[in-house]
């Protein structure tokens, strides 16, 4: 019976960062998910038990899964704490545990998703103390069991979240000053490239090395949920199978590749930053993949062998009067790109669009992302060899 309940495929939501949508549906589909709709942020698909821990271990570009449970209208008050009281909450926390909500309210009547929030806590504790005397207690920072509810137009989806802390943040990431990529983002910029892993990768302005880390968490097939802090999610949960969960992370340590597959190289001109990404480097436990050098963006070059990809999220210079210093920077990246990386595919990952302006080559692709809340672009570069004319193949 076990095996049965183990391959019942249920509905389930990876939600992601703007722009990463098309790659988190290909990598659930590469785990064999069945993509149902493909929505701003967010994928809803199909899979069973399985799949919900491979999704949490391998996909790079979520955020969090999260698996639906309840969905009903709520017009108001009333209907929202009677709607919650109707759901039986001893199949899903134990009164010895600590939950959670986070509310996302849209186009409702009710105004705020922290009341919204308060008021399914409330029907839940009550349903509890109705019914043992006894109720789980309420833990934002680190619940046992994480609830969502989505409210769109007044209907209402409760989802449980199988993440537990966000996918973003993968534990290999020192402590740092800086504001650097997160690695969803980072991850998301590399698999929008199509690299495939073993094609030469630079990034002369690599900041703390979050971009570099994930290449190499992909060129060796190392899925990243194995860095991941404290428990799952769905490891608090009443159905958590642990004999299926130590089989799919032994599949994954096992699928991890020894030998180098690509040359992944970086630089920073600021010996700070390149010391940060020599510890994250080193957390994550990828010094033997990684080559790391204190250099100025203008003496980077590309190394021999076949041309490959040079990408680099470089400063935006977010502070006033920066601007004629944030333009004679972006001229110096295209400068740089057209002197030393010829026969390569350069990709600017940036906030600063009048500065990118100056970077004096024309974009063959332009991907619209955000970084936080920065409106941002990725813009790719073909830097051919002699004129474009004779670096076609005939």
């Amino acid at each position: 019976m076990a095996e049965n309940r183990r391959d019942e495929p249920f509905f389930m939501t990876a939600t992601t960062q703007f722009g990463l949508e098309d790659v988190l549906t290909q990598e659930l589909e590469q785990l064999g998910a069945k993509i149902e709709q493909v929505h701003s942020r967010a994928i809803e698909f199909m899979g069973n038990k399985q799949l919900l821990y491979e999704a949490n271990l391998w996909c790079r570009t979520a955020m969090r899964i999260l698996k639906p449970f309840a969905a009903f209208y709520a017009p108001d008050e009333k209907a929202l704490y009677r709607e919650v009281g109707r759901v039986d909450w001893s199949r899903y926390i134990r009164p010895d545990q600590t939950f959670a909500i986070t509310a996302v309210v849209n186009k409702s009547t009710f105004e705020h998703s922290l009341f919204v929030a308060q008021l399914t806590k409330d029907a839940i504790v009550d349903q509890f103390r109705d019914r043992t005397g006894s109720r789980p207690s309420v833990d934002v920072n680190k619940p046992d069991i994480r609830l969502h509810l989505h409210m769109l137009d007044n209907e209402v989806t409760l989802s449980l979240d199988a993440s537990g802390e966000s996918l973003h943040r993968r534990g290999y990431r020192q402590q740092t000053n800086a504001a650097p990529l997160n690695e969803v983002l980072a991850a998301g910029l590399l698999l929008l490239t199509g690299w495939d892993g073993k094609k030469t990768l630079i990034d002369p302005m690599c900041g703390s090395g979050t971009i570099l880390t994930e290449a190499a968490l992909i060129a060796q097939r190392i899925a990243p949920g194995l860095y991941h802090q404290g428990k799952f999610g769905f490891e608090n949960w009443p159905d958590f199978d642990l004999a299926l969960w130590e089989s799919v992370q032994l599949d994954a340590r096992n699928a991890q590749i020894e030998e180098p597959q690509a040359y992944i190289g970086g630089s920073d001109i600021s010996p700070e930053f390149l010391e940060l990404a020599r510890q994250n480097v080193e957390a994550a436990g990828l010094e033997d993949y990684i080559r790391l050098a204190v250099r100025d963006m203008r003496e980077a070059k590309a190394p021999k062998g076949d041309p490959g990809l040079v990408i680099m999220n470089p400063p935006y210079g977010e502070r006033i009067g920066e601007e004629e210093q944030m333009a004679e920077l972006y001229k110096m990246i295209g400068d740089t790109l057209k002197s030393n990386f010829q026969g390569y595919d350069a990709y600017i990952f940036t906030g600063n669009l009048d500065a990118a302006k100056r970077v004096g080559l024309k974009a063959s692709r332009r991907i619209p992302l955000f970084n936080g809340p920065i409106d941002c672009r990725l813009l790719k570069y073909e830097l051919y060899q002699g004129s474009r004319r004779v670096a076609r193949p005939e």
